[in-house]
């Protein structure tokens, strides 16, 4: 695999990271009023691809936010605790929105970086047919 391929796998692996990150921020945006709902997390790594002999990004761990959720005071609630607390959900949506704009810029980077390995892989072939 020449280095132009390698270079648009390894930036690919990035995008498809990114796109599955910005599912998980939808999924958490979708459920900031479910009652009891986790603020899900994306951890990535690095891994090789044995077969093309490239560095990639993978999503490594799904895990969930360990910070403390609303708790509202409505006995009336059927989801109510014995003490009459309604648990809420930990999603602030300034955050996932924050996530959501990080995510799409690394996305759009990684567009930037196969792009412009398109017009060098172009050049070369042109330089070579003459």
């Amino acid at each position: 695999m020449n280095v132009f391929a390698k270079t648009s796998a390894a930036a690919a692996s990035g995008l498809r990271a990114q796109a599955y990150r910005l599912q998980i921020v939808a999924q958490n945006l979708a459920n900031a009023d479910t009652h009891g709902y986790r603020r899900k997390t994306v951890t990535f790594d690095r891994a090789l691809d044995r077969a093309a002999n490239v560095e990639t990004v993978k999503v490594s761990r799904i895990g969930l936010d360990p910070s403390p959720r609303e708790r509202k005071f409505d006995p009336t609630h059927p989801l109510a605790d014995a003490e009459g607390y309604v648990e809420g959900s930990n999603v602030n949506v300034i955050t996932e929105l924050a996530d959501a704009k990080e995510a799409n810029q690394s996305y759009q980077a990684g567009l930037q970086i196969i792009s412009q390995v398109r017009q060098m892989y172009s050049g070369l072939l042109e330089i070579l047919r003459r």
